[in-house]
């Protein structure tokens, strides 16, 4: 056994994680991200990491990366030009949509639609056409075909090309022959089939998922085609494999084929290293808070396992792609403070600082003040992070600060106050997003905070939402990286099956479920996965008779039954929208097959057992600015501090990726794990400071 790397690229920092899979020992490091070429600092912090750990890139058998690649090429608009082949008389697919405008009442006046991914004059259309029962009712004129191909070819200067034809889901022999004209008419170029990216009825839907498929694919592929060559370079012989939008692992070559499936892949590393924490930990229920330099994903964990969505959403795209349910919203500690004229009301983001040129403090050239910087002026960040490597610049936070104390007419550390209170408001809306709005109730649910900044304000956070303890694991701020690490190998498929339940039974249920598992269960072994080793998972998606949408539901082949399906889903669906359609049939719309690879073996820390005095791990007393006063807390350096001890607010706790804040009337306690699990203190039950 040798070692896994877990490396996750965030807007500000990219997180490294080196794993011995012998001992379950760790070793951490962050460097500053390189937006124009991630892979850069992926390939140049690992190589650091690993030299200052004397291991050499051979002992290093798996490479795990959560990115951001993809999702960056939609949100910047750097995707490839897409041409799009349709059935005849279909051309203008793309541009008829849904008739959804986003927004509240009468948005539509100021909603600006956005443009289509593959643009109508590089849409033609295949002379053919399938029936709904997969057979064929005219067939593929290939001269045709290969002509307006040509012409395609000659007129429009497309990077990739998509294929959806109606109602290739139930057959995609249309699909296949079309390819295989584009191969030889472009045989430079990807070709995405939609009966292979996603083989379900709503053709909008389909057509919409392959082109968002082929707009990234180029980018995608062109930066793991770079990060395997500079891991062949760097002598290392690890496998490659990239984390999913839904929380599992894919391979290199799937990866750059389906490119679809990573587009949340970044927010789901943090979510799937928090499953594993609060597993660790004996804790089912958990809302977790991935705080960093740009933004903060929030997310809910029930009964162990992440809240999934049938779809996937980065700014106006929204897909048929399953992820984990991540709501994003733009508060970060490079989020930048500002006073607007017309108002005069204090504004915190969505605009970040960002790696470059960063926080005022991080003396790197940054001008505007931002929460890092906040923070740093009310003593909750001390003047060193990352080990004592990285320097902060109190003076300049305290002049950036000032600005906005002087456009408002208070004081300094009111204004800073005030800048952290606006953020942490805006992390509170994004919480209730996940769990208020979905029928939860935040009283039930711990709180985890991670990410770069997530120590320092998960505490509030537990606060507002009455969710406790509030938990930080070790290495908060690289715990992206542990989730890419930990987690499984997972290959998806899925098929539409449209039938009312009293159409069919639990056999031929079974027997179409069956099908898919087979497929996917061949395919991870052929990626090396033991049979043995294999767990096979399956979901259904149910609606009412005549709904424009379906509520997924996940079974098991041991316990599967459409009665017990149809009764989750009226549980469900009461809890979603407070009511059921007691008179109205269900209808089984599409059924999904899921695959996982072996699970992680890793171990959690085990620390040494104290005596709940934290005096050893203590490095100074401090002042800070807490509930409109100065106050007295201490600073205590995390690696000491033994399982059992009891740290009391005010306090921070400091580490090499991350700095926790204990808030006055509260206190942490230090579990077996080495998390600290922060609960108001027995003195201070109802919170009152």
């Amino acid at each position: 056994m040798g070692y896994r790397l877990g490396v996750d690229v965030g807007g500000t920092f990219t997180d490294l994680l080196l794993i011995d899979e012998t001992s379950g020992q760790t070793f951490r490091d962050k460097v500053p991200s390189t937006p124009n070429d991630p892979s850069q600092a992926v390939i140049n912090g690992a190589r650091g990491l690993c030299e200052r750990q004397a291991i050499t890139s051979s002992e290093i058998d798996l490479f795990l990366h959560g990115t951001t690649v993809a999702t960056n090429a939609v949100l910047e608009k750097k995707i490839a030009r897409v041409g799009l082949v349709v059935t005849e008389g279909h051309r203008h697919i793309m541009q008829i949509a849904r008739s959804l405008v986003p927004g509240g009442l009468a948005a539509w006046i100021i909603w600006p639609k956005p443009e289509p991914m593959a643009p109508l004059e590089c849409t033609i259309e295949a002379p053919e056409r399938m029936d709904a029962k997969g057979e064929t009712v005219r067939e593929l004129d290939k001269n045709v075909m290969r002509a307006r191909l040509e012409k395609l070819k000659s007129e429009e200067n497309i990077e990739a090309l998509t294929i959806c034809l109606m109602n290739s889901y139930v057959s995609g022999a249309h699909e296949q022959a079309v390819a295989e004209i584009c191969a030889e008419v472009f045989p430079d170029i990807p070709v995405s089939m939609s009966s292979d990216i996603l083989p379900e009825m709503q053709e909008y839907e389909r057509a919409l998922t392959t082109v968002a498929n082929s707009a990234v694919r180029p980018t995608v592929a062109r930066y793991i085609g770079n990060l395997e060559r500079e891991l062949v370079d760097w002598g290392t012989t690890a496998k490659l494999n990239l984390l999913r939008s839904d929380g599992g692992l894919m391979s290199a070559e799937k990866s750059s084929n389906a490119p679809v499936n990573l587009l949340m892949s970044g927010p789901a590393g943090g979510v799937a290293g928090a499953v594993w924490v609060a597993k660790n930990a004996g804790i089912g229920n958990v809302l977790t808070l991935d705080m960093g330099g740009t933004s903060t994903d929030v997310a809910l964990i029930e009964n162990g396992s992440a809240r999934l969505q049938r779809e996937t959403s980065v700014g106006d795209l929204n897909v048929r792609a399953s992820s984990i349910d991540v709501k994003t919203v733009g508060a970060g500690g490079g989020s930048i403070a500002f006073v607007p004229e017309l108002t005069k009301a204090l504004r915190v983001g969505p605009e970040s600082a960002g790696a470059v040129p960063g926080p005022v403090a991080y003396d790197k050239g940054g001008e505007l003040p931002t929460v890092t910087d906040a923070n740093v002026v009310l003593g909750y960040l001390p003047e060193s992070l990352l080990g004592g490597s990285f320097k902060l610049d109190r003076e300049g936070a305290q002049k950036a600060v000032q600005t906005i104390a002087d456009a408002l007419g208070i004081g300094l550390m009111e204004a800073a106050a005030g800048i952290v209170d606006i953020v942490n408001e805006n992390m509170f809306g994004a919480l209730r997003l996940v769990s208020v709005q979905q029928g939860y109730d935040p009283r039930d649910f711990a709180l985890m905070g991670f990410g770069g900044a997530g120590p320092l304000h998960a505490n509030a956070m537990g606060k507002l939402m009455n969710s406790w303890p509030v938990i930080i694991p070790p290495s908060p701020g690289v715990l992206c990286a542990y989730g890419d690490a930990t987690t499984r190998q997972r290959v998806e498929t899925q098929r539409s099956f449209n039938e009312q339940v009293q159409n069919t039974n639990d056999a031929d249920l079974s027997v179409y479920l069956d099908s898919l598992g087979a497929q996917v269960k061949a395919e991870l072994e052929a990626e090396g996965v033991e049979p043995e080793a294999i767990e096979l998972l399956y979901d259904v998606d149910m609606r009412y008779a005549g709904q424009a949408f379906e509520i997924p539901l996940s079974v098991t082949p041991d316990s599967l039954s459409i009665a017990n399906i149809i009764s989750r889903f009226d549980t469900e669906h009461e809890r979603l929208f407070t009511f059921n359609l007691d008179e109205t049939p269900h209808e089984i719309v599409n059924v999904r097959a899921v695959a996982l690879g072996k699970a992680s073996d890793v171990a959690p820390p085990q620390l040494a057992k104290g005596d709940g005095d934290p005096g050893q791990a203590k490095l100074r007393d401090h002042q800070l600015f807490m509930d409109g006063k100065i106050q007295n807390a201490v600073i205590y350096e995390r690696a000491k501090l033994d399982a059992g001890d009891i740290v009391p607010g005010p306090a921070i706790v400091t580490e090499m990726d991350s700095t926790t804040l204990v808030h006055s009337g509260c206190e942490a306690l230090v579990d077996d794990n080495g998390n600290l699990m922060i609960n108001r203190a027995a003195s201070n039950p109802e919170g009152a400071n």
